[in-house]
């Protein structure tokens, strides 16, 4: 499952956006919600800051 790094998060959305579940929530950092992550790492690919590994 994809993880977030939070000191490197600037929150902008972007992982929000275009997860397929809605498994991610994103206020001061984005979080993952494990039981909805389905691992397709549409996440990874679009974060700007590399964020989610």
């Amino acid at each position: 499952m994809p993880k977030v790094i939070e000191s490197e998060c600037v929150a902008c959305g972007a992982c929000v956006d275009v997860c397929p579940e809605n498994a991610i929530t994103c206020d001061d950092v984005a979080v993952i919600d494990a039981d909805k992550c389905i691992d397709c790492g549409a996440c990874i690919d679009e974060c700007p800051s590399s964020a989610i590994q």
